[in-house]
């Protein structure tokens, strides 16, 4: 910017006596500039908007999933299962439950 500057305060007697040239070749070098700089840079938006509205579905799908969480299957076997109480014997007989036979493994003893 200091280089612009310092360009544009040498030809300033220049740039006064032509103010009307001055003008219509920047806006014409300065348009032509942003065409070009836009035409060559349009890929690359396309490709960042496509990015950010590919993140956005996959938000809203992790979104969804996150509301309904599936039921999964119990990984106990209940069939043929046996349940041991390592409460107390003296202290059921109270409350009137009888405790089975004693177990050792899935074996009466």
């Amino acid at each position: 910017m200091h280089d612009l500057i310092a360009f544009l305060e040498g030809n300033s007697a220049l740039v006064l006596a032509n103010p009307t040239a001055f003008a219509t070749f920047a806006v014409l070098f300065g348009g032509g500039g942003f065409i070009v700089g836009r035409y060559l840079l349009t890929e690359r938006i396309a490709n960042l908007e496509s990015r950010i509205a590919r993140r956005d579905e996959e938000i809203a799908d992790l979104k969804g999933e996150q509301k309904v969480p599936k039921r999964e299957l119990s990984r106990v076997p209940l069939i043929g299962t046996t349940a041991i109480y390592q409460s107390e014997p003296e202290r059921l007989p109270m409350l009137g439950v009888q405790l089975p036979a004693e177990r050792k493994g899935n074996q009466r003893v």
